[in-house]
């Protein structure tokens, strides 16, 4: 990792919570915002996959963003996703982020169309960083194989820093395959690289990773801070299985529902677990048992009144 990260840390992909219109609720995000840096969050990462990104409108992202700068959110603790299919819609959320002064973008690849061709997603970026000609945009590249089916070479990572070395800055590895990240470590030791599962955590720490954006971040940053603050501490071992452990034990449950069942759960708020189709709420007998098991296998409790 380079010596002055833009970004590095605990990286939540916020959740979106939405009203009973079926609207993102605004004051909720900003809410929940704030909660998460005060949580051990050190950045945001709005419209990421927990997001339910890809179920949002423009017009609806863009307005959620600017909410939350609005209130106080410092922008550069900002890395809101804006990666699309469309090339002109990348542009325009791209640009809007880099007005409002945030920190970084994190874009997926364009990813409708499988199997395209190196040259091909070259272009997509490359006309993107061209049309918004900022000096101020830092890109951070979004590999997630298992969802987009269209990811990231190395080859292809490599050009890209090497035509924008100021500009693509990071990547978001959520392969899920720790070998995957430790190649991208290892072949470029000045990028900023976060894995997408805290479980990998320390091992990306001592390979020189900035931290990581995890969905889980939503309710478990400070846990996760606490890997991130003492990695080279004698006991970073024990933190971080302690921490593997939670994570496993969430990721056995659908993630964005689960998440949104334990907000819903210990901020006594039901709007909290609604999603946007084709995502469903999950069942309330399975919420009940994740919420016990979570609770008296891992000591997991949220505590919004100690909070405010």
């Amino acid at each position: 990792m380079k010596t002055n990260p833009t970004f590095s840390g605990v990286i939540a992909p916020v959740l979106t919570p939405f009203g009973e219109d079926g609207a993102p609720d605004l004051d909720r995000f900003v809410e929940h915002c704030e909660w998460l840096l005060e949580d051990g969050c050190t950045g945001l990462a709005p419209f990421g996959t927990t997001s339910e990104a890809n179920s949002l409108g423009i017009d609806e992202r863009m307005e959620m963003l600017e909410e939350i700068v609005e209130a106080g959110i410092p922008p550069s603790k900002l890395m809101p996703g804006t990666g699309m299919c469309s090339l002109s819609d990348a542009i325009l959320l791209t640009d809007h982020a880099v007005e409002l002064g945030c920190g970084g973008v994190l874009m997926l690849p364009p990813f409708y169309y499988k199997n395209p061709s190196e040259e091909g997603l070259f272009r997509f970026f490359a006309e993107v960083i061209e049309e918004v000609a900022d000096e101020d945009l830092k890109v951070y590249l979004y590999h997630i194989p298992p969802i987009a089916q269209v990811g990231f070479s190395l080859p292809l990572i490599e050009r890209l820093k090497k035509e924008f070395p100021t500009t693509v800055v990071g990547l978001k590895d959520s392969s899920g395959d720790w070998n995957n990240t430790k190649a991208i470590l290892e072949a470029f030791p000045d990028f900023e690289v976060f894995p997408g599962s805290e479980a990998f955590l320390l091992d990306a720490l001592r390979l020189g990773g900035a931290g990581c954006i995890s969905a889980t971040a939503n309710v478990s940053a400070r846990a996760i801070r606490e890997v991130f603050d003492n990695w080279q501490g004698p006991n970073a071992d024990k933190i971080q299985a302690n921490v593997t452990a939670l994570r496993m034990a969430i990721q056995q449950y659908p993630m964005i529902p689960v998440l949104k069942a334990l907000l819903a759960h210990y901020r006594d708020d039901p709007l909290w677990a609604e999603l946007r189709p084709p995502f469903t709420e999950l069942p309330e007998a399975e919420a009940e048992k994740a919420i016990q098991t979570l609770a008296e296998v891992h000591g997991f409790k949220l505590n919004f009144a100690e909070a405010a």
